[in-house]
């Protein structure tokens, strides 16, 4: 099944990645909020399509698009060496060291506490400056 969605004119391009964000208050009386709104929030997406039909939107600079996208991989952060296909319990860790190279994964937005999870890749050992023992791992819900 293909997911379609709106996204901006501007960044609107084939193999862009983006961010879902989540609703905007503003667009509450839109006839179009429920194609916007579609996605999961927090989540990393990729436009698989550009699509020639156009809306007007009160939000955007110019036009929004209609697109085709994929979900990207959760990459996020575990506290424990796991094999794939095992069942965890992700808890997040509070970071504040926004220079780290894995700062993003470890503070994944998509991800929530105490909720399972399916390890479906195992990737490296993070190098933790803030002294964690984490792995870098791709889930799923």
């Amino acid at each position: 099944m293909v997911l379609v969605t709106l996204i901006g004119e501007l960044l609107a391009k084939e193999n862009e990645e983006f961010i879902y964000l989540g609703p905007n208050n503003e667009c509450r009386n839109c006839k179009l909020k429920t194609v916007c709104f579609n996605l999961q929030q927090g989540r990393q997406y990729k436009i698989t399509k550009v699509r020639d039909k156009q809306h007007n939107c009160n939000l955007h600079e110019r036009n929004v698009v209609v697109v085709e996208v994929s979900i990207l991989p959760l990459v996020a952060s575990i506290d424990k060496k796991l094999s794939e296909g095992a069942e965890t319990k992700v808890n997040k860790k509070e970071c504040k060291n926004i220079g780290c190279n894995y700062f993003d994964i470890c503070t994944n937005n998509a991800v929530q506490n105490d909720k399972t999870y399916t390890l479906k890749k195992a990737y490296e050992k993070i190098e933790c400056p803030e002294g964690y023992e984490l792995f870098k791992v791709e889930l799923t819900d």
